[in-house]
C-alpha cells in the first residue's frame, strides 16, 4: 500500500433542482482533480442536487438507488483514471426511504456508502437518519471512512472510525454559520490523529449562506491545503504513516483510552426533559444556576509549595476583584511540575487547609492541581474546594507516558454540585480524549474545570475568510480560530475553565480560558488568557430560564440531546484495534 497519496478536495455551488448541470460540473471537477494525480478526490454533500429542500415531495425526482446512473458516471471515471471518488447525492432505498448519502467509488465500482446518521435540523423534512453506521472501507490506497456535515459535530463519530483504523475521514458538508476551516472538522482530525479531507459547498441557496473552506487537515490539526471560497480544486500529499502512528504530542492517545470508564456514552440521559430525569426519585437533583462570573488563571508553578500557593492566594484575589466567584488554577499548581512526587500533599492536608481558608475568606470556590500521596500511592489530583471548606477530590484518569512513571490513574469521574451549578474536574491529558467531558456532560455538568499543563498545540489563528456571512458572524483574522478546548466546551453544550500552565521557555503555551456552551453563539461569550502569567474571566449562566423545559442551552444541551447512543457500543470495548 503506498504510505505517500495525492488527495484533491472539490468545493463546488451546485443549483438546486439542476441534477444534470451539477453532475456534468462535478465531473469535470474530478477529472481535473484525477488528470492532475490525485488518487482520492471529495466532492460535497448533497452535490448533485442542492441541499434546502421543502419537502419529500420535492426532492422526489432526483433521488435515485445506489448503485444507479449517478454513481455509475463517477465509476466511469474512477476507472478511467485509477482513482477514488465520493460523492454526496439523496438516495432512494428499495422501501422509498430517502437519505442523505455519500458513497465511494473506485476503479472497481461501487466500494461502499454512508447514510448521514445526525441529521440536521433540515434533513427530516425529507429523509430518514442513517442506519449505516460507522464503516471503514479497505482500499488499496489506504483505509477511508465518510462522514456528512452535522456528523462531525458529535465526537463518537470520527472517534468510532479511529477505532475502526481510518487513515483519512472524508467529510463531506453543507457547513454555515461561522468561518471555515471549521473548528470541529480541525479538532476531530487532531484528536483522532487522523486525516480529514474536508469538501464542502459554498454560495447562497434559499437565503441559506454556506461557508466553503474546503480543506485537508493533517493528523496533528494543521491545515494542509484549503480553498476559501468559489468552485476548486486543492491537492495535498499525505503520509498515511502520520496517521497510522496514532499519536497526538508525542502520546499513544488511543492505547492511553480508558474504555471502561466510557460506559456511560451508551445512554442518552437528555432524550427525557432534564428537569425530570435529574433529581428523579429525590436523588441528585440539578442545583439552580445562576448568573455568575468564572475565571481560569495560568501561571508556572515552581518547586516551593508555599511559593505556588501564595501565587494561587495573589491571582484568586484579582480574580475575585474582577468578580469571578470560581477560580481554576493550572496542573500541579500547588506542588510544580518539576518532580512532583517529591512535594506530593495528602488530602486533606496542610496545602488544602490553607486554600480553604483562601476560599473562605474570598468567598469562592477553588480548582487547584497537585501531586496527591494516599498512604504509599501518589496520584495527579485537583481538588475543588469552596467557601465551606468542602473538598471535591478528582484523580486524573488518562496519563501521560511520563506521568505513568510516578503517579496512578483514578478510577472515575465526579462531579460536584454548588450554586453556581453543576461541576465536572478534568485535568491536563483527560481533556485530549473526547470522552470523558462527553461523561461529565451525560451527567448534566454545566461547568467543566481542567486545571492543565499541555505542551501540543492546540490553538491555531485564521486569517479571514471572502464569504460573506450574515451579522454577527465574523471573517476577520482571528488569532484562536480553532481552539480545541473551545471546541470541547461547545460539543458537551458546557462552560469549560481551561487553565494551562504558561512557561513558554518549557513549552507550555497558556492560552487559557473560559468558554461558551454554543459554539455558534456570536459573538462568543468567552475570555482568553493570551499571553504571560494572566487570568480570563468571562460572565456565564447556568440558571434553569424556563419552569417547563430549560431554554438555557447549557441545561438543554441541544449537542448531547442529538447524540445517537445505539451505534456507539465499540466505544466502550476494550480492543487493540488499528493502532
Amino acid at each position: 500500500m503506498p504510505q505517500m497519496l495525492k488527495v484533491a478536495t472539490v468545493q463546488f455551488e451546485p443549483v438546486i433542482a439542476e441534477k444534470e448541470r451539477n453532475v456534468a460540473r462535478l465531473l469535470e471537477l474530478c477529472e481535473e482533480a484525477a488528470v492532475d494525480g490525485a488518487k482520492l478526490i471529495v466532492t460535497p454533500e448533497m452535490g448533485t442536487t442542492g441541499y434546502c429542500w421543502y419537502d419529500r415531495a420535492e426532492v422526489a425526482p432526483f433521488v435515485e438507488p445506489i448503485p444507479g446512473p449517478t454513481t455509475d458516471r463517477f465509476a466511469a471515471l474512477a476507472r478511467k483514471h485509477d482513482c477514488y471518488i465520493v460523492v454526496g447525492l439523496p438516495e432512494v432505498d428499495q422501501d422509498g426511504i430517502y437519505f442523505n448519502s455519500a458513497v465511494l467509488i473506485g476503479p472497481e465500482g461501487l466500494i461502499g456508502r454512508h447514510r448521514k446518521t445526525h441529521p440536521y435540523i433540515s434533513e427530516p423534512k425529507w429523509s430518514a437518519a442513517g442506519d449505516l453506521h460507522n464503516q471503514v472501507f479497505e482500499t488499496p490506497i489506504g483505509r477511508i471512512s465518510l462522514l456528512i456535515c452535522m456528523d462531525i459535530h458529535f465526537v463518537e463519530t470520527a472517534r468510532l472510525m479511529a477505532l475502526g483504523g481510518a487513515d483519512i475521514i472524508c467529510h463531506i458538508s453543507n457547513w454555515l454559520a461561522e468561518r471555515t476551516p471549521a473548528p470541529y472538522w480541525i479538532s476531530r482530525a487532531f484528536e483522532n490523529s487522523c486525516y480529514v479531507i474536508e469538501s464542502n459547498r459554498w454560495g447562497l441557496e434559499r437565503t441559506v449562506q454556506f461557508s466553503g473552506g474546503s480543506c485537508v487537515i493533517a493528523p496533528d490539526g494543521s491545515i494542509v491545503a484549503v480553498i476559501d471560497g468559489g468552485d476548486g480544486v486543492a491537492f495535498a500529499e499525505i503520509d498515511l504513516d502520520a496517521a497510522r502512528d496514532r499519536r497526538i504530542g508525542g502520546e499513544p492517545l488511543l492505547r492511553q483510552r480508558r474504555p471502561e470508564l466510557y460506559p456511560e456514552l451508551l445512554t442518552d440521559t437528555f432524550s427525557w426533559n432534564p428537569y425530570d430525569f435529574f433529581g428523579l426519585y429525590g436523588h441528585e437533583k440539578w442545583p439552580q444556576g445562576k448568573v455568575s462570573r468564572i475565571s481560569a488563571a495560568q501561571f508556572a508553578p515552581g518547586d516551593d509549595v508555599d511559593a505556588n500557593i501564595a501565587k494561587i492566594a495573589e491571582l484568586a484575589r484579582d480574580a475575585r476583584a474582577a468578580g469571578a466567584e470560581l477560580v481554576v488554577f493550572p496542573e500541579l499548581s500547588v506542588t510544580g511540575l518539576n518532580e512532583p512526587a517529591k512535594r506530593a500533599q495528602t488530602i486533606p492536608g496542610s496545602s488544602t487547609t490553607r486554600l480553604a481558608a483562601l476560599a473562605r475568606e474570598l468567598s469562592l470556590y477553588l480548582v487547584c492541581g497537585l501531586a496527591e500521596r494516599d498512604g504509599a500511592t501518589l496520584y495527579n489530583s485537583a481538588v475543588l474546594i469552596g467557601p465551606d471548606g468542602a473538598i471535591t477530590t478528582y484523580r486524573k484518569t488518562h496519563l501521560t507516558e511520563a506521568e505513568q512513571s510516578w503517579a496512578i490513574a483514578g478510577d472515575g469521574f465526579v462531579v460536584a454540585d454548588t450554586p453556581l451549578g453543576r461541576i465536572g474536574l478534568l485535568i491536563g491529558h483527560d481533556a485530549m480524549f473526547p470522552e470523558p467531558g462527553r461523561v461529565l456532560a451525560l451527567r448534566g455538568c454545566d461547568i467543566i474545570a481542567c486545571p492543565a499543563a499541555i505542551t501540543t498545540r492546540f490553538s491555531t489563528p485564521h486569517a479571514g475568510t471572502q464569504v460573506a456571512q450574515p451579522a454577527p458572524i465574523p471573517t476577520g483574522a482571528d488569532p484562536y480560530h480553532w481552539h480545541h478546548f473551545r471546541v470541547r466546551a461547545g460539543e458537551n453544550n458546557a462552560y469549560l475553565a481551561f487553565a494551562n500552565v504558561i512557561d513558554p521557555a518549557r513549552g507550555y503555551p497558556g492560552v487559557s480560558g473560559v468558554f461558551g456552551p454554543d459554539t455558534f453563539a456570536f459573538p462568543r461569550r468567552e475570555a482568553i488568557a493570551a499571553e504571560g502569567e494572566n487570568i480570563a474571566t468571562a460572565t456565564i449562566d447556568t440558571s434553569n430560564l424556563d419552569s417547563v423545559y430549560p431554554t438555557n442551552v447549557v441545561r438543554r444541551k441541544d449537542l448531547v440531546a442529538m447524540r445517537k447512543p445505539h451505534s456507539y457500543r465499540p466505544l466502550i470495548q476494550a480492543t487493540t484495534g488499528n493502532y
